[in-house]
């Protein structure tokens, strides 16, 4: 659609707040995009460190919501997350997936 074809042409000068909004509110309403989605993602890879956790957390919700996969987001917002955690942090989550 005209709109998705805007926002991945303009997709380089996204911020994670920007990139956060729009994966929410496409999924809000049901708009599978998977063109926007996958620019948006790549994206989002490129800038992860800029992202708060409420905007991981939406954009998490909105692929799973839309049914999009991005097996490289998803692996790069795990990296991440295991970076920020302590080594009793990992223990406690490995103990609970045994």
């Amino acid at each position: 659609d005209a709109l998705s074809n805007k926002a991945i042409a303009k997709v380089d000068s996204f911020d994670s707040q920007l990139i956060a909004n729009i994966v929410w509110a496409y999924a809000k309403v049901g708009h599978k995009c998977p063109e926007l989605f996958d620019a948006l993602s790549n994206k989002a890879i490129e800038i992860l460190d800029t992202f708060n956790p409420q905007g991981i957390a939406n954009m998490v919700w909105a692929y799973e919501q839309l049914g999009h996969s991005s097996p490289e987001l998803f692996d790069a917002i795990s990296q991440k997350a295991l970076l920020k955690s302590s080594p009793i942090e990992i223990e406690n989550q490995s103990k609970l997936t045994a």
